[in-house]
């Protein structure tokens, strides 16, 4: 028996799926929870609806990204993990990536497209998948609460202080995810243009939509993402050639 007939066996859909159904349960909880939150603080009903709307519609760009990732994992490290994976972490590129190091580990430079890919090599690439994610949750359960009581002593409680806070830490991240889009491992020598078109064309086009247009046609607001996302795509296939 083959490594990618082992890697499908049904006890490993169903360990998947165990853990699969426990983020489900997560999510459905979290919900319910914010639910409760509004009446507590008698915020309008049709607000969390809305905004609950809008995560949805703006998740489903990537989540396909995701999907096309899961389907060509699902050929070499299997479908059980690939959907456990990708099901609880969601980050695709850095999925793939540990499942590379893996192979590599075990001697194999092409990494998952080796022709020695092997069940040994199977095992390997799963471990470091688990290592990887294992990272996360540690210092999550860890850091988290005393990340809370910093950001409770630099906003000092000024609601505005926290929000423009929270607004400069979220662009520093998206702002180091463009990074490492756009420059290459030679640094800035070695730039990649069509990324540069497409983060940077996306960007301005985000601003425009909700200054100019979310404001005269409200509904539009739900799909401003999914907007800018195709038209940074455009500039990009325009301009960055």
């Amino acid at each position: 028996m083959d490594h990618v007939k082992i890697s499908n066996l049904p006890i490993f859909w169903l360990l998947a799926g165990f853990t699969v159904f426990i983020s489900a349960l997560q999510t459905f909880l979290y919900i319910r929870e914010a639910k409760k939150a509004t009446k507590v603080c008698n915020v309008d009903p049709e607000i969390p609806k809305k905004a609950f709307k809008i995560g949805l519609i703006s998740a489903i760009g990537p989540a396909l990204g995701v999907f096309i990732i899961m389907v060509g994992l699902m050929s070499v490290i299997g479908g059980p993990m690939s959907w456990l994976r990708l099901s609880i972490i969601g980050a695709a590129p850095t999925e793939l990536t540990a499942a590379t190091y893996g192979a590599q580990a075990c001697g194999l430079e092409k990494g998952l497209s080796d022709p020695g890919y092997n069940i040994e090599v199977l095992a390997v690439s799963w471990f470091a998948m688990a290592l990887n994610g294992a990272g996360w949750l540690l210092f999550t359960g860890v850091a988290t609460p005393g990340l809370e009581k910093i950001r409770e002593k630099m906003s000092g409680g000024d609601m505005k202080w926290l929000a423009a806070m929270s607004t400069a830490c979220s662009i520093g991240i998206f702002a180091y995810l463009f990074a490492n889009l756009i420059i290459g491992k030679g640094g800035l020598s070695d730039l990649n243009i069509g990324n540069a078109y497409a983060c940077f064309g996306g960007a301005i086009f985000m601003i425009l939509l909700g200054k100019f247009v979310v404001p005269k046609v409200p509904k539009l607001a739900e799909y401003s993402l999914g907007i800018a996302m195709i038209l940074g795509i455009a500039v990009a296939i325009l301009f960055g050639k």
